[in-house]
């Protein structure tokens, strides 16, 4: 544009406004231009509007832009271009005949598939294998000794379990067991015969743990493994003698009614006519006593029965096992001490109808 031209109207303005706000007016029409603004409201609201215009153009993504990845896209496909005309201008090598080489180059194309086909292969025939593979039966020496493998134990840690209930069946005799552990969990007799009969005896002789229904019924379910099981018929043994409820002592006395007959038994039945605080206990005790005292003498009448028979084969009969006749004197013994010192007359009348009783069976 020209100097000499005065820029005074807004008609001679407005048209240079948008090459103002791109700054590429000279010095002299912008100060010109200053001047006119200075007075013209209207000249600075449409410069304003070409102000912004021209901020949102700045704004705007340029197509340009778009191009910066272009050069990396030009590398890699050089790069593959000069691959490719190696591979073309290295001789051939001969790999022979290869069978399966289209099934090695459709897994490399399809990843994906080759790894579930492969799945597929493995479990057929692995599946298959199985069915011709010989088992040996028996063991593999030939001694034809068979082995016996216990399950292990379930739980490790009898501290931290508590019972919170006993389902005991009397007439199919399965036990099942609701523990409260660090895992809330159920145990049966049919599949944790091990687990179940180890928790019950961990209840029944600690006492102090545990509920006393709880031990009722623990007791009860044990009767039955009394007569084949050690290790039940000590802690039934243990119960009897110190747990703190008298309904869980004589219940255990009454389950080990079948096995009055075993030493151990009869010592702590006599020890419990001395000590045991509660006179019905001791009275079960006698009963027991009783029946422990026929037991005795049905073992010592066995060889007299057949003192014909050693007779008749000229061998001399076998002697009376002294244990026998010791029991029987300590059974006597401790019912007549009962009957003349028990602190309770139902007690000392048991203990003298024991005696009678004895005394009857020995007459016969």
């Amino acid at each position: 544009m020209s100097d000499q031209v005065k820029l005074t109207r807004c008609e001679d303005v407005a048209p240079l406004l948008v090459f103002y706000t791109c700054e590429e007016l000279t010095t002299a029409e912008r100060e010109q231009i200053d001047a006119h603004l200075v007075k013209c409201g209207e000249c600075r609201a449409q410069l304003s509007e070409e102000d912004a215009l021209h901020s949102a153009i700045d704004r705007m993504p340029q197509a340009a832009d778009q191009f910066e990845a272009s050069g990396t896209l030009l590398a890699q496909c050089r790069s593959e271009l000069s691959e490719s005309l190696d591979e073309l201008s290295a001789p051939k090598v001969d790999e022979g005949w290869q069978p399966f080489a289209w099934v090695r180059q459709w897994m490399a194309l399809r990843p994906g598939w080759s790894a579930a086909a492969l799945l597929l292969v493995g479990a057929i025939v692995g599946t298959q294998v199985l069915q011709w593979i010989p088992i040996p039966f028996g063991p593999v020496g030939g001694s034809g000794t068979a082995v016996s493998v216990l399950a292990a134990p379930k739980i490790l840690d009898l501290d931290k379990v508590a019972v919170s209930n006993v389902n005991f069946s009397r007439q199919t005799g399965k036990v099942q067991l609701q523990l409260q552990a660090e895992q809330p969990m159920t145990l049966s007799s049919d599949d944790d015969d091990i687990d179940v009969r180890r928790v019950m005896t961990f209840v029944i002789t600690n006492s102090d743990r545990f509920d006393a229904g709880i031990r009722l019924d623990c007791v009860e379910a044990l009767r039955s493994a009394a007569n084949n099981d050690e290790q039940t018929r000590t802690a039934l043994l243990a119960a009897a003698r110190k747990d703190q409820n008298p309904a869980v002592r004589l219940k255990a006395l009454d389950a080990l009614r079948d096995v009055v007959g075993i030493p151990a038994v009869r010592d702590v039945l006599l020890e419990t006519l001395k000590d045991d605080p509660n006179p019905g206990v001791r009275v079960e005790a006698v009963n027991l006593l009783v029946r422990a005292l026929e037991s005795v003498n049905d073992t010592l009448e066995a060889p007299e029965a057949n003192d014909l028979e050693f007779r008749a084969l000229e061998i001399a009969p076998l002697a009376l096992p002294a244990t026998g006749r010791d029991a029987e004197q300590r059974i006597l013994r401790a019912l007549d001490e009962l009957r003349q010192h028990d602190s309770n007359r139902y007690v000392r009348l048991r203990s003298a109808a024991a005696l009678r009783q004895i005394a009857q069976q020995d007459l016969q």
